[in-house]
């Protein structure tokens, strides 16, 4: 029982982690004008939901079922009952903690679509209102008790509709909403620090490790399983996004091999203890391919999401969650089901599409409105001229790379980046 314990909450702080590992890894990918601002929604995000989640975010999770759509969410107000001295309040409060770093992630992931142009009082009232319209009943639907999804029989281990799908509908959503940055696709926006998205992107496996292994609750044998396939299926995406990078575009990159790493966690995340290793390899591998081709979707058919959060989430989440159907079986893990390749009939595929096309339409749908009320109310971006000179500046006064000091009260104390170049400039005989 304490080992499980200490599992869990080791699993809570390497999960935690994820977001600052996300942090980077957005905000290599923007431009240096805009670092500091991606920084900001990541972190802004575990400070409110955080706050969200211990008043009323987890028992609209976890609470008592209303109707399979969320739990009641006046169960658990403030943790009550559960901080408390009677009887072993252990279980209750590890798993508030476990679980409130996955609504953390989930929130920051739709960040990285709106780089560069959202404002950031915008984000937060939109991350809280999603949050408690999307993310707590979703949760509900796929892990509480009676939820929906849940009793359906759709297998999600750790997150795969829950998180990525719900994450990466609602980016589409809200980019929709949002519009495309100034200049794009015209203008090349391209990463300002690859080192830090390598940086991020390995903080975010080793995170993803306390993601899956950890949903196990349990230090045993089903955990062990979630963390060799969470590797298996991470090293196959890589390997298949630089492979799809090569033939299109005749170069393997640092991006490319960091988008293959998160796009290989994004798909075994709902498999990862449901499938054995050809699975978690065919999982990966597709993952890496269709999560490659799929970020030039954006291209295509107009729609400016900055970092690829529906390509590699979205697509990835529902790659994942859809070849459960194919490749489960039960020889990993009793309480899953066998899929067609493992002679197991189409009904699990069919739930498992149910499942994701039922998140992906709520969440959007709910993205999209949340966008608009608050488009015709507060204003949800920052003006053209703002967004060229930089959403840093804009928005916190300050900016990432510092010649002498930075910038508050309205009062500049140094010279950023710009400045300090035309300073050089100046000073050259």
């Amino acid at each position: 029982m304490e080992g499980n314990t200490a599992w869990l909450l080791t699993s809570a702080a390497l999960v935690l982690l994820m977001t600052p590992g996300l942090a980077f890894f957005y905000g290599g990918m923007v431009r240096s004008k805009s670092v500091l601002n991606m920084l900001m929604m990541c972190f802004g995000a575990i400070g409110l939901v955080g706050v969200l989640w211990v008043i009323y975010g987890y028992s609209m999770a976890y609470g008592s079922n209303v109707g399979g759509l969320f739990g009641n969410p006046f169960e658990y107000l403030g943790l009550s009952g559960l901080m408390t001295s009677e009887g072993d309040p252990t279980a209750g409060t590890v798993d508030v903690a476990f679980q409130a770093m996955f609504a953390i992630i989930t929130v920051a992931l739709i960040a990285g679509a709106v780089a560069d142009r959202m404002k950031f009082s915008a984000w937060l009232v939109f991350a809280g209102l999603w949050a408690t319209i999307s993310y707590f009943p979703v949760a509900h639907w796929v892990w509480g008790d009676g939820g929906w999804i849940g009793e359906m029989g759709a297998l999600d281990f750790a997150g795969g509709t829950a998180v990525h799908i719900n994450a990466g509908a609602a980016a589409l959503g809200l980019v929709l909403v949002l519009g495309k940055r100034v200049g794009w696709p015209k203008e090349p926006m391209k990463p300002h620090n690859l080192p830090f998205v390598m940086l991020g992107a390995g903080l975010l496996w080793f995170g993803w490790f306390g993601f899956n292994a950890g949903s196990a609750y349990a230090a045993d044998g089903i955990a062990g399983v979630a963390f060799i396939n969470t590797l298996t299926a991470t090293c196959a995406a890589m390997l298949g996004w630089l492979l799809a990078e090569r033939i299109r575009d005749g170069h393997a990159t640092s991006l490319g091999a960091a988008s293959g790493v998160v796009a290989g966690l994004v798909a075994i995340t709902p498999a990862c203890a449901f499938v054995d290793t050809w699975g978690a390899l065919a999982i990966g591998a597709v993952a890496g391919i269709l999560c490659a081709l799929a970020v030039g979707l954006k291209y295509r058919l107009g729609y400016d999401d900055s970092l690829d959060v529906v390509g590699v989430h979205l697509v990835g989440g529902l790659v994942g969650t859809i070849m459960i159907g194919f490749v489960a079986t039960v020889s990993v893990n009793p309480d899953g089901a066998d899929g067609l390749f493992y002679g197991g009939s189409a009904g699990l595929l069919g739930t498992q599409v149910v499942s994701a096309l039922a998140v992906m339409a709520f969440s959007l749908v709910v993205a999209v409105v949340l966008g608009l009320l608050i488009k015709f109310t507060m204003g949800i971006r920052v003006s053209p001229d703002e967004e060229v000179t930089g959403i840093d500046e804009a928005e916190h006064a300050e900016t990432a790379y510092e010649f002498g000091g930075s910038r508050g009260r309205g009062v500049t104390a140094g010279t950023g980046v710009a400045g300090a170049s035309k300073k050089l400039e100046e000073s050259k005989p």
